[in-house]
């Protein structure tokens, strides 16, 4: 308890948090085969309310299929799609927001009822737990945050219903890092609800490095996004080389755009941020094992260091096998599994103690 009497730490609110953050998870991998299955720009409408309830009948299902083919992608790629063919990729699509909807309500109803029980004595004397003080703001914004995301999700629908048979790879990134900024801060909030305020000031050239560690891990799952929103994944599936060259030619043309929209380019920079990041985290490890970094941060480097290199490899079969579909999603999946444990890495470095870095490197034994 703090001095008002307040909860410092509260087990539900921290179970809570890590579900939201499961169910945000979830919504990250059905979003992975929404977009390998071209299904994406199935729905052409956003009616957050009323679009929860699906086609119900014949005309129903008519009406949705003909609102399709009046889009892009029905005229140039799928031309002469079956109903029943629409309805297989409408439902990956309908699931897809309502996984939206249901996160929405899996977060701010027990929000709104932890906060009242902060306020309700009857609400407090029956056990229920309130959410501590320090969390209030961040749990905020994390509302705000899954608001957004609703509106993000739609304008990157509507970039692909005009002009576009697909959507543009930009506004997939943003929607995706968005995602994935809120998957890491409920992971973040979580562990501060679970294990209350108390602060230890670890050495600042670890938390820099933790923290280094984790924005490239972030901004490497931005490049993804836009090797998938440009189907770059579909071209150059050689490997360690580009068709046989180190960098395939690019469309310098594009100007800057060309870093969001050349395939080959976007490749390019996807492979080799990559590299960069399997590079810092094996550095990264090696210290904590020669520091004798604290039991949690440095299992937790070894944690990362692990999820980083299969994910590389997981990321070169599907490369190499043109990205079909299960091992695209386990791709995809695989990124904010790494995220997650960088965060989580980040989080137990500035937890972990002073002493315990400052033990002195071991001895390499050579």
């Amino acid at each position: 308890m703090n001095r008002f009497g307040q909860p410092e730490r509260s087990v539900s609110v921290a179970v809570w948090l890590f579900l939201v953050a499961g169910l945000v998870f979830a919504m990250v991998v059905v979003g992975g085969i929404t977009r390998l299955t071209g299904s994406g720009l199935s729905i052409t409408e956003w009616k957050p309310l009323m679009g929860a309830i699906p086609p119900m009948n014949a005309a129903d299902w008519q009406e949705a299929f003909d609102k399709y083919k009046a889009i892009p992608q029905y005229q140039l790629v799928n031309a002469g799609m079956s109903l029943s063919e629409f309805q297989g990729i409408f439902w990956w699509e309908w699931i897809h927001r309502q996984l939206g909807r249901l996160i929405g309500l899996a977060f701010g109803l027990p929000f709104l009822v932890f906060l009242l029980a902060r306020h309700i004595p009857l609400l407090r004397r029956v056990g229920l737990p309130s959410l501590p003080d320090r969390l209030v703001w961040r749990c905020l914004i994390l509302l705000v945050m899954g608001g957004m995301q609703g509106a993000v999700g739609w304008w990157m629908v509507s970039s692909g219903l005009q002009d576009r048979v697909d959507v543009a790879p930009e506004r997939l990134a943003f929607h995706l890092g968005l995602a994935l900024l809120i998957f890491s801060a409920l992971i973040w909030t979580g562990l501060e609800a679970l294990n209350g305020p108390e602060r230890s000031e670890s050495p600042s050239g670890w938390t820099l490095g933790a923290g280094l560690l984790l924005g490239l891990v972030f901004v490497q799952c931005l490049l993804g996004a836009l090797v998938a929103g440009g189907k770059a994944g579909l071209v150059y599936t050689d490997w360690p080389l580009m068709n046989g060259a180190l960098l395939a030619p690019v469309d310098w043309g594009q100007g800057a755009l060309a870093f969001l929209h050349d395939q080959a380019l976007t490749q390019f920079n996807h492979r080799m941020t990559a590299y960069a990041l399997m590079l810092a985290v094996v550095v990264y490890a090696v210290q904590a094992w020669r520091w004798r970094l604290a039991e949690g941060a440095g299992a937790s480097a070894y944690v990362v260091l692990a999820a980083v290199m299969i994910q590389a490899g997981l990321g070169i079969a599907t490369l190499m096998q043109a990205v079909p579909v299960w091992l695209g999603v386990l791709h995809q999946a695989g990124a904010a599994v790494v995220l997650a444990a960088a965060t989580v890495n980040l989080w137990l470095v500035m937890r972990s103690r002073p002493r315990r870095f400052i033990a002195g490197p071991r001895s390499m034994g050579l």
